[in-house]
């Protein structure tokens, strides 16, 4: 058998562990510090395109959609966000940790066919809910791949995203009848009360981190009303 090989080591901000890159083969794996298995495999993906196709569902052909996405990982999100959109739209990722966007620019790149290369991506250096406090509409999609789900493990000030201030926060960057969508490792019925009480209107789908197999995975579709 192929053993791994280090690729790289970053540093999540605020004591939040060490990510490791690795490679076998074709195969790359994203693992954290102290988490035993692995956050990410290039293998499998499809709730990560699955979280973009279901988040940018409503704006067929849009003209000129702002897209966000909280997260890069190994870029499937991005890429998916990307297919789903026209030519004439944005989709920025917000990533907070400069080496996760070195690996989507060097040896992972490929996985995800280089989104990065799409001349609609753009790339925010920092931590998304930055982005997130605008006290105006700008986005007509969020798409949040980051840390767990609302239950993280990477990095504590992820809380704040999923958090009632947080996720009034969200609505109001939202444009009317934008979408909110969320991805999770499992289900959480409060998680679902909180956005209602954000005035979201909420469903839940159930997807597959294999296309038709694999571990299940929860999406949380938000949907700010026209009024």
């Amino acid at each position: 058998m192929i053993p791994w090989t280090v690729l790289g080591i970053a540093d999540i901000p605020n004591n939040g562990g060490e990510l490791k890159l690795m490679q076998r083969g074709e195969e790359f794996s994203i693992r954290l510090s102290g988490v035993r298995g692995e956050l990410m495999n290039n293998r499998i993906h499809n709730s990560e395109e699955e979280l973009a196709g279901l988040g940018c569902a409503h704006l067929g052909d849009t003209d000129a959609a702002q897209v966000l996405v909280g997260g890069l990982g190994m870029g499937f999100t991005l890429a998916a966000a990307l297919k789903a959109v026209n030519f004439a739209s944005t989709v920025t990722v917000a990533e907070l940790i400069p080496e996760v966007v070195e690996w989507n620019r060097g040896p992972l790149g490929d996985s995800a066919g280089q989104p990065l290369l799409d001349s609609r991506a753009k790339v925010y250096q920092g931590d998304v809910a930055t982005l997130l406090t605008a006290e105006q509409p700008m986005y007509d999609a969020i798409l949040l791949d980051v840390d767990n789900g609302p239950e993280g493990i990477t990095h504590a000030d992820n809380n704040w995203l999923y958090s009632q201030a947080g996720l009034e926060s969200i609505h109001t960057t939202l444009r009317p009848e934008g979408m909110l969508a969320i991805w999770s490792a499992g289900a959480d019925p409060l998680f679902v009360i909180r956005l209602k009480k954000a005035k979201f209107n909420v469903t839940v789908r159930t997807v597959r981190a294999r296309v038709g197999k694999g571990s299940r995975h929860t999406i949380f579709l938000a949907k700010k009303p026209w009024r």
